[in-house]
């Protein structure tokens, strides 16, 4: 090859005019943005100073914390309301027994008064019956045809043998105290004296009056014997009962104000009598 000839050059071929001017524009436009964000970001941006709300996990929090006040509350009034209720109970549970103390108390002396008010009562019957009892001892000794000594000889001539015992015994009980549910010794109901009586020959009457009244033979009050059981109401239902003595007369215990008496029949005429011995 010639010494002369052309040598190819290596260099790069130079970019035409229009491919630099384009990539140009692009760069400084990529540039320009770049540069017109980092501008409007610092500008743009405020440091936190208020916390930012959240409002659905901010209401939900609020409901959460007010249900759990109101329990809370609630458990609060129910202790207390717990608390005055068993305050309460124990005070009127102190009340009540103060109370039945009382009660209890004023029981007993009332009963004890009563004791007291009965045995005063049979001491002043008993001292007035004595006293009667030597009067009449002292009368039949200076006279023997004393209206009450001529009455009491023709009971006991009236009554004989078992029939004389019982009346002898109701007879001594005149005076004593009536009492509801009484046997003796010293107080009686209507029942009780003539249960007595008749146990005293060996016959065991029933302890009531509705049943003594059909223990024997029905008899018409015409044909009355001493000893004879009298009683008042139906037979099998009688309210009361007493013991015909003779001479028209009946010994009974009649009731609290008389205790056991005697007295005739018109006194308190009777509906009917058996007759047991």
């Amino acid at each position: 090859m010639s010494h002369t000839a052309l040598i190819p050059s290596h260099r790069k071929p130079r970019r035409n005019a229009s491919t630099t001017a384009l990539r140009a524009g692009v760069a400084g436009g990529v540039l320009s943005t770049i540069a017109v964000a980092g501008a409007a970001g610092p500008a743009q941006a405020e440091p936190v100073t208020q916390t930012i709300e959240m409002p659905t996990i901010t209401a939900g929090l609020s409901t959460t914390v007010a249900a759990s006040a109101e329990a809370t509350q609630q458990v609060a009034l129910d202790l207390e309301t717990q608390a005055q209720e068993d305050a309460a109970a124990s005070s009127a549970a102190k009340d009540a027994k103060k109370a039945k103390a009382e009660a209890v108390r004023k029981a007993e002396a009332k009963k004890k008064a009563a004791a007291a008010a009965k045995a005063k009562a049979e001491a002043a019957e008993r001292a007035s019956r004595d006293a009667a009892r030597t009067t009449l001892q002292k009368s039949t000794g200076s006279s023997s045809s004393g209206s009450t000594s001529a009455a009491t000889t023709s009971y006991s001539t009236n009554a004989t043998g078992s029939a004389a015992s019982v009346v002898a015994f109701a007879q001594a009980q005149v005076g004593d105290a009536y009492v509801s549910g009484g046997t003796g010794p010293n107080s009686w109901d209507c029942s009780g004296l003539v249960q007595a009586a008749f146990r005293t020959v060996g016959v065991d009457l029933p302890r009531v009056s509705q049943s003594q009244s059909t223990a024997g033979t029905q008899v018409s009050l015409s044909n009355l014997q001493p000893g004879d059981i009298l009683y008042w109401g139906g037979a099998g239902s009688a309210y009361h009962v007493g013991i015909y003595v003779g001479g028209g007369q009946f010994v009974g215990a009649q009731n609290s104000s008389t205790g056991v008496v005697q007295r005739p029949l018109d006194y308190d005429m009777p509906t009917g009598a058996v007759r047991v011995l």
